[in-house]
C-alpha cells in the first residue's frame, strides 16, 4: 500500500500538470481569438460538430395543397397519380364525384402510405394534415399535405425526373377522364365558365371509330392523320403557325357526318363548337 507521502506527491504532480494544460489551452484560445475572426471560429466549430452528427439518409419533400391562395398543381398531380397506385392493402380511402367527372374519384386518406418504385428507387408517399396559421381562412384550420420520402442521395433525380414524370402521368389521366362538351351560341342556358353567350352540354354521343360504318382504309387514314396532327403541336408553336386542322364533310342528311365529328371528338377528347355561320354578321359575335 502506497504511503501518504507518495500519494500526496503524485497528486501534486497531477495538479501541476492540469494547471499547465489549462494555461496552454487558455493561451491558445486567446491567440486564436486574436488571429481568427469570431464568425469564422463559429463556422469551423459547426463544421467539426457536423462530422460527429448522425445525419438521416432519408429526404422528405412537403407538397402543400395550396400555394398561397392558389391550388398547388404538384399536389393535384400527385393526388391524381397516387389514385393509380391504390391497392387493397390500404385501410381508408376517400371517394367523390363531381358533375364534370365521368367516373368516381378515389384518393388516399390521412395517414395512409403508398410505396412506389421508380428506376430502382424506393419512394414512400404519405397523406397528412397540418394546422393553418390563418384561423379565419375559409379553407378551415387544417390543410392536406402530401409527403414524399426517399433516399437523400437521389434528390436530384427525384426533382428533375420523377416529379416531372408524375406531372406527365397526371395530365394523361386528366385527358383520359375528360368529359367532351358541345358548345353552341345561345343554347344550353349559357356557360358560367365561359362568361358569355356560349352555352354547353356534355357530349353524350356513342360514336367512336370502332362503331361507325366507314371504309376501313379511310378510317385508318383518318386516325393516322389525327395522331399526326396531335404530335405536331409543338412543331406548329415552334414555327409560329396556328395549330389547326380542317376537314370538309359533305353529303346528304343521314350519311354519318355528325357521327364522324363525334367520333373524332371522342377520340381526341376535344370539345365541339357548333357555329351557324349563316347567322354570323361579324367575327366579334364568335367571341361573345
Amino acid at each position: 500500500m502506497p504511503s501518504a507521502t507518495s500519494v500526496l506527491s503524485t497528486y501534486t504532480a497531477f495538479a501541476a500538470s492540469a494547471m499547465l494544460v489549462r494555461t496552454v489551452i487558455n493561451e491558445v484560445q486567446t491567440l486564436t481569438s486574436q488571429i481568427i475572426p469570431k464568425q469564422l471560429q463559429t463556422m469551423m466549430l459547426s463544421k467539426l460538430g457536423g462530422l460527429f452528427t448522425n445525419h438521416s439518409s432519408q429526404m422528405t419533400l412537403i407538397i402543400d395543397e395550396y400555394n398561397g391562395f392558389s391550388i398547388n398543381q404538384l399536389y393535384e398531380a400527385s393526388e391524381l397519380y397516387l389514385s393509380t397506385k391504390i391497392t387493397a392493402s390500404l385501410e381508408k380511402l376517400k371517394v367523390s364525384k363531381t358533375t364534370k367527372e365521368k367516373n368516381l374519384s378515389v384518393t388516399i386518406n390521412k395517414g395512409e402510405k403508398i410505396s412506389d418504385i421508380f428506376e430502382g428507387i424506393c419512394l414512400v408517399w404519405e397523406m397528412t394534415c397540418k394546422e393553418t396559421e390563418e384561423r379565419s381562412s375559409q379553407r378551415g384550420k387544417a390543410e392536406r399535405v402530401i409527403e414524399l420520402s426517399f433516399p437523400k442521395k437521389y434528390m436530384e433525380r427525384i426533382l428533375n425526373i420523377y416529379l416531372p414524370y408524375v406531372m406527365e402521368k397526371s395530365n394523361a389521366i386528366k385527358e383520359q377522364n375528360k368529359v367532351v362538351k358541345l358548345y353552341a351560341v345561345g343554347h344550353f342556358g349559357g356557360d358560367s365558365d365561359r362568361g358569355g353567350a356560349w352555352g354547353s352540354t356534355n357530349l353524350d354521343h356513342p360514336a367512336t371509330f370502332d362503331k361507325i360504318a366507314m371504309d376501313p382504309s379511310m378510317k385508318q387514314a383518318s386516325i393516322d392523320d389525327l395522331d399526326r396532327f396531335v404530335k405536331r403541336r409543338n412543331f406548329y408553336r415552334r414555327v409560329g403557325k396556328v395549330w389547326k386542322r380542317g376537314y370538309l364533310l359533305f353529303g346528304p342528311p343521314g350519311t354519318g357526318k355528325s357521327s364522324l365529328i363525334a367520333a373524332m371528338a371522342n377520340y381526341l377528347k376535344f370539345n365541339i363548337y357548333d357555329m351557324e355561320l349563316t347567322s354570323v354578321y361579324c367575327n366579334s359575335e364568335l367571341r361573345r
